[in-house]
């Protein structure tokens, strides 16, 4: 058989073995076949925050079994083909084999990669907020091509995007907008999202058509539950009520349903604009406080916020952890792990996976690293 045939089938044979290693395999199918069982229970249903709770581990646990399960098919069915096309001198179906064992060999690294998400809250659903930095209407178009960026790569991973809070620009863009991020393993990807983003190109807005450098910041933090308890005194909060901006029709000109909290011990603000109804809007940004608070919880306790960090530094020069260069050449590079692509625009069409991955499994290793250091 082909050498890169043959070389792929050893890099998915070797990234499958760990997925079975880190799902504990044999403990695994067994929890799923107890978890069928109890979905089928009509009384399971007595208790929706417990049915929930068992559908979601249910679904999680499906999708990864079934996942290894395809996954190794798949491969067998690669290479029957290759067989059968080199028996026959088929070029060109064993070149398009060996093309889709690239893409299995990609799809088992980010799997591989997907089983390290261990933290305490990875598999939540996860706010990604953006902001834009200094400089105007720049600054304001950079953060709404981000906002949508984050939307593209969501959906084409089938998640679901609600769009929780937007303060829209004056000319063009968005000075900040929020929104949820719902599916598995939502936040343990993309919490690796967290910082500065620069962007360099020729300004749409200039007539002179110059060079300009914009900044515009990401942070993301985990949706939390109800059975995460966290106290917050009525009196470390500043309410502050507001009509809502932007499309929406005559109401949101009349009424002020948009509600912000401000966490005044840590300045953290949380806004919703996201219902008609004043009253729901307090329980959504309330609900985002929470979140916000849980994480800086977490930051503390997992000790490994430096990507995280970077998303309350200053918006600008030094804190950038990826740079998108549209002129005077096409690069997107990544200033923490290297990686680099060479299309923008399906960058910007939400192809970041592998800026993720890197991020991810770098992250994952230096907290191993400092286990390690901490153990000896």
């Amino acid at each position: 058989m082909r050498a890169d045939a043959l070389s792929l089938q050893e890099q998915i044979t070797a990234s499958v073995s760990l997925l079975r290693r880190h799902l504990d395999w044999d403990a695994s199918t067994a929890r799923l076949a107890e978890l069928n069982a109890r979905a089928e229970d009509p009384n399971l249903w007595n208790n929706p925050d417990e049915a929930q709770r068992v559908m979601r581990e249910r679904t999680r646990l499906a999708d990864q079994i079934e996942g290894v399960r395809k996954l190794e098919q798949a491969v067998r069915d690669a290479l029957e083909l290759i067989e059968l096309a080199e028996a026959e001198d088929d070029t060109a179906t064993a070149d398009a084999a060996v093309a889709d064992l690239q893409r299995l060999a990609a799809e088992a690294k980010r799997r591989e990669i997907e089983s390290l998400l261990s933290g305490e809250a990875d598999a939540n659903d996860a706010y990604v907020e953006v902001n834009a930095g200094a400089g105007g209407t720049e600054a304001q178009d950079w953060a709404e091509m981000l906002l949508r960026m984050y939307m593209r790569w969501a959906e084409a991973h089938g998640y679901k995007v609600t769009l929780t809070e937007q303060s829209d620009g004056e000319q063009a863009g968005i000075k900040s907008a929020t929104i949820q991020v719902s599916g598995p393993n939502a936040y343990g990807w993309l919490k690796t999202e967290s910082g500065v983003h620069r962007l360099v190109r020729i300004s749409p807005f200039d007539a002179a058509a110059r060079r300009q450098t914009s900044f515009a910041s990401v942070y993301v933090y985990p949706v939390i539950d109800d059975k995460i308890e966290i106290e917050i005194n009525p009196a470390d909060l500043k309410v502050d009520t507001f009509r809502a901006s932007g499309a929406g029709g005559q109401h949101v000109n009349k009424t002020e349903s948009g509600v912000r909290f401000t966490h005044i011990p840590t300045g953290i603000v949380a806004a919703s604009t996201q219902d008609r109804s004043q009253h729901r809007n307090r329980e959504i940004a309330l609900r985002m406080l929470k979140a916000r608070l849980y994480e800086l919880e977490l930051q503390k306790r997992e000790a490994v916020a430096a990507a995280t960090e970077a998303g309350k530094t200053d918006i600008g020069w030094g804190h950038q952890i990826r740079s998108y260069v549209l002129q005077p050449y096409q690069l997107v590079k990544d200033l923490r792990t290297g990686v680099e692509k060479g299309n923008p625009a399906a960058v910007l069409d939400g192809d970041l996976d592998e800026f993720m991955a890197a991020a991810l499994a770098a992250r994952v290793g230096a907290t191993r690293s400092e286990a390690s250091a901490a153990a000896r």
